[in-house]
């Protein structure tokens, strides 16, 4: 952990960090802080922006450096659910996917080939 963020986590970091903030959107408040900054937090920030909202987001550390990191990056559009025989929960990830594919980010979501068994060898 680097100093920077060390000093964020004690009292006296916290409240400059806080008045940096505070300083920072005094003459133009935010309508939205948004913490974290992973693919949610992002999302999120995002969607409130093309809304028109000011929006703010605090990350404590580098962008999408937590939970997003270690995603697989796969949007796989409700094949794990198949397992437990959940139709209904499939076919939902699959219209999500397929938004994803076709109108929300066609420039950055692709299709992936691969094969999957359907029985198992002996």
């Amino acid at each position: 952990m680097s100093d920077q963020h060390r000093s964020a986590l004690t009292p006296a970091g916290r409240a400059g960090h806080l008045a940096r903030l505070r300083a920072a959107t005094a003459e133009a408040p935010l309508d939205v802080l948004v913490i974290g900054g992973g693919v949610n937090g992002a999302g999120a920030a995002f969607d409130a922006s093309t809304r028109g909202l000011s929006v703010g987001l605090v990350e404590s550390h580098d962008w999408a450096s937590g939970t997003s990191s270690r995603s697989s990056k796969l949007m796989h559009g409700g094949l794990r659910y198949l397992q437990m025989l959940d139709f209904k929960l499939v076919a939902e990830a699959l219209r999500e996917r397929d938004l994803l594919l076709e109108h929300t980010a066609p420039h950055l979501v692709k299709p992936i080939k691969f094969v999957f068994p359907f029985f198992k060898k002996v």
